[in-house]
């Protein structure tokens, strides 16, 4: 059975792969203009070759998709983690209010810097990615810590319901901060609340690709024991797992996935809620293990393919990308509410 299922998560691993690179090639290429793959590949092998051609692919196209592949990356394995954590089909960053403590965090920056700074002018030139993404993570670390102590007290909806109402106070102190922030701050905030990977830059990306590697390194670490807690608290104690450090290590590892993803594209729905649901289906197994790989490609093929529709070369933009995860993502949800075993005892 384990090979079967090695087999699978393989094969499926090698499918999702080739997908990705495909997307990734026509990523590069199209768009308002169009490049041929040959162009785009000197334009970054060659820049001299071509100026104009470098500038789209090297300084616009390219940070956009790594950062669209980062992004799904993270949230995918991000709601791998959450679902084991609280044994919950539906549960990820977004849908148990971690994405909305981001916000509130990021709206708490935007504020701050305004307040501290004597001019708006100064107060842009002063609103830096790592001021964005440590209030995200105290935003994200403190709704995580909500949820985490909630968590065992509540059954799969009520924490739904609680997730939901987190995000709903989230929403109202955000308001109330914007009130007295600047018109600048306000302008930037709705900007970044819109949820893009275009505000990213070729000089950003180490920033935000070092701590979602380094969630993504603690969450192969908690695979195994994780996948102990599948079966419950006492089963997993009795194979040795620290089933307290063992919770306290994934919501850790999320908060480094989640929280520089929200601070640098905004609040990103959907993929941490449904990509686990692929990956568990392609693998046919809940072990960890098979799943972690599965959901990061996943995650990122979705992100990119999400990312790919939005800057096709529309007549007009009012594509956004969180519109278009709805699309896939809420009749997902609605099919798990309707048919997932997990929720069948709730209806």
């Amino acid at each position: 059975m384990k090979g079967v299922v090695t087999h699978r998560a393989l094969a499926g691993g090698g499918l999702l792969l080739l997908a990705l690179l495909g997307l990734i090639a026509a990523a590069l290429t199209h768009g308002q203009i169009s490049l041929t793959l040959g162009q785009a590949i000197r334009a970054v092998i060659d820049p001299a070759a071509d100026p104009v051609a470098s500038q789209i692919v090297a300084q616009i196209r390219m940070p956009r998709m790594l950062t669209g592949v980062l992004a799904g990356a993270g949230l995918g394995v991000a709601g791998v983690l959450m679902q084991a954590l609280f044994r919950n089909p539906v549960a990820d960053a977004w849908s148990l209010g971690l994405t909305a403590g981001g916000q509130l965090g990021v709206a708490l920056a935007v504020a701050g810097a305004a307040f501290a700074g004597p001019a708006a002018v100064s107060f842009v030139s002063t609103f830096k990615g790592l001021d964005l993404t440590l209030g995200a993570a105290i935003g994200v670390s403190a709704a995580a810590a909500l949820v985490l102590s909630l968590g065992r007290r509540l059954g799969t909806i009520t924490l739904l319901v609680v997730g939901l109402m987190i995000w709903f106070t989230a929403q109202g102190l955000v308001s109330v901060i914007l009130h007295f922030a600047s018109r600048a701050g306000g302008r930037v905030f709705g900007g970044w609340n819109d949820g893009t990977f275009t505000g990213v830059t070729g000089a950003d990306l180490p920033l935000l690709a070092i701590p979602i590697l380094i969630g993504l390194a603690v969450a192969v670490a908690a695979g195994k024991p994780l996948t102990s807690l599948l079966l419950g608290e006492t089963y997993a104690r009795s194979l040795g797992a620290d089933v307290g450090r063992l919770r306290w290590l994934v919501v850790g590892a999320t908060v480094l996935m989640v929280a520089p993803i929200t601070a640098w594209c905004g609040p990103v729905t959907f993929i941490g809620l449904i990509v686990p649901h692929f990956a568990r289906a392609i693998a046919g197994t809940a072990r960890i293990g098979p799943l972690l790989p599965l959901a990061a490609l996943s995650g990122a093929l979705l992100a990119v393919a999400a990312d790919f529709v939005v800057h096709l070369p529309w007549d007009q933009h009012f594509l956004h990308l969180n519109a278009v995860l709805a699309l896939v993502g809420a009749p997902v949800v609605i099919l798990l509410l309707l048919f997932s075993p997990g929720m069948r005892g709730y209806r």
